[in-house]
């Protein structure tokens, strides 16, 4: 008898001792992520959750099947792993699941990972099941990370463009919020958006790339509602587990329901990439972030027609056009500051730039020539601008000078450089401008287009149907200080034949 009490002390010595350990943290250590095996697992795993949504199963023409939850789990090594909890168990755990919070969990099922769309690095799914135990571990544990980000740049998601296979996280600046710029503190929480599903912004990566990124549904919610809460308006965007796939030829980031968004000071990435920005303010102007809108392509007739109905904006169009002419008689180029590309005034000794206020510009020769164009139903100028010059004939502005002062002798300030042959060449060619529409064309009394880009060349689409279209207007072009007049046609028998062809 007495050895039997004996044994029964050791016994609840030993029972007591394990509760006691595992109170204090002296059990031992949980298991990491890396070592769990496929199959039914009895030992403790000790997480983080960091992320939990909704387990969907769309159907084409109906709503999404709700199969579950799933959880995004990191321990104590910093690996990242996919939980799941079925739909017959969700309201079991559903209310005990907050993000930031510490669990353990014994009695679980690993599985192989979806084929599709991985948002962790570990290829099993830990499911819990009746038999789980998952409870809150009341105490913080330091060596747990709170997040862990897998932000990949612009050559990873063009390599990953539609294999619907692992999906990583994009941090970089925000060009367009829903087409607008930051500096108009574009306001997103409206009576409409709030029924909308989509949120598209434009996002300049650290290279220089600009992505177009789609948020839908919870995270564009999430999106909108944190901008707006912001007293400065964010520059910097964080978005967890994007698909990358390609739209209209384009590559496109979209979020999924695993996605969520963080603005400027919210996580380390983005304070990371505020800090980056601070000391490479030129990254932010190295795009035109308007350019980067897919632009609409419309006739002479239909951008003349958005001009007088449409309130005074900045907007790029497409425009498909056959150079008819080229001007002549008229300053070919200018000289503009290296910085800004404003147009340089001569001072006594040196070149003064308006715009910078700098007395001693860096000079460089920009393009305007003057280009009589027409498509289907409309005849016009187009004023070619600094790099579509370059476009059209395939060289710069001071290639050309410099090719002319060798040939003809002096410092080019003394000669009067004729329009260039190649621009003459051009007649006949039929192109896709990137038209540029500005606060001067509302004002003028004379309607202004601006030409900053050959997109490609095209052809004309066929004919249509005579419309009835306003008289001709005079279409002249500038945006630089004064408008050359007078000059003479590069081919005036050239433009009569055409303009006879038109009318006919």
């Amino acid at each position: 008898m007495r050895v039997l009490v004996l044994q029964y002390r050791q016994i609840h010595t030993l029972i007591m001792a394990k509760k006691t350990a595992i109170l204090t943290g002296e059990a031992s250590s949980p298991l990491l992520f890396r070592h769990v095996t496929p199959g039914p697992g009895d030992s403790t795993l000790q997480f983080r959750l960091i992320h939990l949504w909704d387990a969907r199963k769309n159907v084409k023409g109906g709503p999404a099947i709700i199969l579950g939850i799933e959880l995004l789990m990191i321990d104590a090594e910093g690996t990242v792993a996919q939980g799941f909890i079925g739909q017959n168990r969700r309201n079991q755990y559903e209310k005990e699941l907050q993000r930031g919070r510490i669990y353990t969990l014994t009695n679980f099922y690993a599985s192989n990972s979806k084929v599709m769309y991985h948002v962790a690095d570990q290829r099993l799914v830990i499911c819990i099941s009746h038999a789980s135990d998952l409870s809150k571990f009341d105490d913080n544990i330091e060596g747990i990370l709170t997040e862990r980000f897998r932000i990949h740049s612009f050559s990873d998601f063009e390599a990953n463009c539609d294999l619907r296979g692992d999906l990583h996280d994009v941090v970089g600046h925000l060009n367009l919020v829903e087409g607008q710029t930051l500096h108009q503190h574009p306001v997103l929480c409206t009576k409409d958006d709030l029924t909308s599903r989509k949120v598209m912004v434009h996002l300049q990566l650290k290279d220089g790339t600009v992505i177009n990124v789609y948020l839908w549904d919870e995270a564009a919610e999430n999106f909108r509602m944190k901008f707006d809460a912001c007293a400065v308006t964010p520059t910097v965007l964080l978005v967890t587990t994007v698909n990358p796939k390609r739209l209209g030829g384009k590559l496109c980031l979209s979020s999924m329901s695993s996605s969520r968004v963080f603005l400027d000071e919210e996580v380390d990435p983005t304070k990371e990439y505020l800090t980056w920005l601070s000391t490479n303010s030129s990254a932010t102007s190295s795009v035109n972030p308007v350019e980067v809108v897919k632009s609409e392509t419309l006739t002479i007739s239909e951008i003349a027609a958005f001009i007088k109905r449409q309130p005074a904006k900045i907007a790029y169009f497409d425009c498909i056009a056959t150079i008819d002419d080229v001007k002549l008689g008229t300053e070919w180029y200018y000289i503009a500051c290296k910085d800004c590309q404003t147009k340089l005034n001569r001072g006594p000794t040196t070149m003064l730039c308006p715009k910078c206020g700098n007395e001693n510009s860096t000079a460089v020769a920009n393009y305007r020539v003057e280009l009589s164009v027409y498509d289907n139903e409309e005849q016009c100028t187009f004023i070619i601008l600094r790099d579509a010059g370059k476009d059209l004939i395939g060289r710069k502005a001071t290639e050309l000078i410099d090719t002319y002062v060798e040939e003809n002798g002096g410092d080019g300030a003394e000669l009067e450089i004729p329009l260039p042959q190649c621009f003459i060449d051009t007649i006949g060619q039929t192109k896709k401008f990137r038209i540029k529409v500005a606060h001067y064309n509302f004002t003028s009394t004379r309607l202004s287009l601006t030409a900053t880009k050959i997109v490609s060349s095209a052809v004309l689409p066929p004919k249509n149907p005579p419309l009835k279209t306003p008289p001709r207007s005079e279409v002249e072009m500038s945006e630089l200080a004064e408008s050359s007049s007078g000059g003479t046609s590069a081919s005036d028998d050239k433009k009569k034949a055409k303009r006879a062809k038109l009318s006919g």
